[in-house]
């Protein structure tokens, strides 16, 4: 497997691999630049994402046991926003705005940005893994005592493709995974 470089994620953004696309890396917004923002849009070796405004963050009004094959829904607060406060010790979900279509002999690691991790938020995220497709659900931990932000529309993690030099016996699609063509936060599945 070798780590593929900018052109060739620029390659691929072009044949739908990443829809929207940014070919650059975005630091600004606005007329002149005005506004920082934390960069996304293509690196030397991976492609920085950005987070979608709408958020599930976690709270335990209802004493509930975290359960991965019976998830209560009602464990979460829906928040809509350009920034989500995220309580201390709990977490927080999220999607890309990008859409992800996994060439079939690709892998994709997901890696936090080191500006987050730097405050203590860890971002989580599953391989994806040949011919996934749909929008990347984000899991964003505080780890601090302290409430911390997430900012929508601004980059919050890197996405890395490993290419293989032959196809896997089974893609994602050929196995019907049940998180094939997600939109928006998608929640736990069994």
């Amino acid at each position: 497997m070798t780590i593929k470089s900018d052109r060739w994620i620029i390659e691929q953004a072009r044949n739908g691999m990443i829809d929207p696309f940014e070919p650059g890396q975005v630091r600004t917004r606005g007329d002149n630049g005005e506004h920082k923002v934390i960069s996304y849009g293509t690196s030397s070796y991976g492609y920085d994402v950005r987070c979608a405004p709408q958020f599930k963050v976690f709270t335990n009004i209802n004493s509930a046991t975290v359960d991965p094959k019976a998830f209560d829904e009602q464990s979460f607060v829906d928040v809509e926003g350009e920034v989500c406060v995220i309580p201390p010790n709990s977490f927080a979900l999220a999607s890309t705005v990008e859409y992800f279509r996994i060439p079939e002999d690709v892998l994709t690691i997901c890696l936090g940005k080191s500006t987050y991790a730097r405050c203590g938020i860890i971002v989580n995220v599953t391989p994806l893994e040949p011919e996934w497709e749909g929008h990347v659900t984000l899991e964003f931990s505080n780890t601090t005592t302290l409430p911390a932000k997430i900012y929508a529309n601004e980059g919050v993690a890197q996405m890395l493709f490993f290419q293989s030099d032959e196809r896997c016996q089974i893609t994602y699609k050929d196995r019907g995974g049940k998180y094939q063509g997600q939109t928006g936060v998608t929640l736990p599945k069994t």
